[in-house]
């Protein structure tokens, strides 16, 4: 009996990575593995599915053709795994979860622990970058971005937590440059920037009215690593805008001192984004309801 799913998983990973060895990195497998699988899936169906050069991997017509037809029956299988997911009173399966690197070690993975260890047939596969991935294209079940969350076809979406944004330095370099006591003062002062193009290059305050200024600042420190800013603010290079979740140990400890607490902090989302389907799996849900409950008290 032919088994009409084989090479199916590996072929649309292919299609979706965009070259053989990104899926066998996706799926776990070899370059070779893949390869072949994908050999036999078009020896099975008497039609070459990818133009193959030295360099790219594209699509055919009959390609193009049999990956929509695979996604709709993928779909499909994923939409009945939903609704058996949903009878029943434990989550089981493996999740992929896309969450920062930084903020997603310190906050969103000990909440999701907690989760695998109450339920023993939950699997979890956690990915930490600050890259915004593809969630549907990428194969993740479940994604945690901070910030602004624009409405994506496919998603759905649900706020979990409100960051706060603070303005740090040593008491070292205070001592040296005195502190900021208005937004105005901030121009005598040196910035550590977080050096990530898609991110805000400008540092956003609320005035009494609750309306918006943003300070553009002067620095020479540009690191792209959130902890590594607070290291830096922390050895006297300069003032950090970093969340409030972050620095709390250091401020406690008296290696960071907050200044400009008059004015009204902004805060910033961080939200879960998932595919849009008619039921959602327990063990997704069961994810994201810990993280609303939990993440709170977490970054406040």
């Amino acid at each position: 009996m032919v088994d009409r799913l084989s090479g199916i998983h590996e072929f649309v990973a292919t299609v979706e990575t965009g070259g053989f060895a990104a899926a066998a990195t996706k799926l776990h497998l070899s370059r070779s593995a893949v390869g072949k699988s994908i050999s036999r899936l078009e020896e099975r169906l008497g039609v070459r599915l990818f133009h193959r050069t030295t360099r790219v991997v594209k699509l055919t017509q009959d390609g193009s053709v049999f990956y929509e037809h695979c996604q709709n029956a993928l779909a499909t299988l994923k939409s009945g795994e939903s609704a058996l997911q949903t009878g029943r009173t434990e989550p089981t399966g493996k999740v992929r979860i896309s969450v920062p690197a930084i903020f997603g070690r310190y906050c969103v993975a000990p909440v999701l622990y907690e989760v695998a260890a109450k339920y023993p047939a939950l699997m979890l596969e956690i990915g930490f970058t600050d890259r915004p991935v593809d969630v549907v294209r990428e194969g993740y079940d479940l994604a945690i971005r901070n910030g602004n969350v624009a409405n994506e076809a496919g998603l759905a979406t649900r706020t979990l937590a409100r960051q706060r944004m603070v303005v740090c330095g040593s008491p070292a370099y205070f001592e040296k440059r005195g502190r900021p006591a208005a937004l105005a003062d901030l121009q005598a002062h040196e910035a550590i920037y977080y050096a990530n193009p898609a991110r805000i290059r400008t540092w956003l305050f609320r005035d009494g009215q609750g309306d918006v200024t943003e300070v553009a600042m002067n620095g020479r420190i540009r690191l792209d690593d959130i902890e590594a800013m607070a290291d830096a603010a922390a050895a006297g290079m300069g003032l950090a805008w970093l969340p409030c979740w972050l620095v709390k140990p250091r401020v406690a400890s008296g290696e960071l001192v907050t200044v400009l607490e008059n004015l009204t902090a902004i805060e910033f989302n961080s939200s879960a984004l998932w595919p849009q389907a008619p039921s959602m799996p327990l063990r997704v849900r069961v994810l994201i309801d810990a993280l609303a409950e939990r993440l709170p008290g977490m970054v406040g």
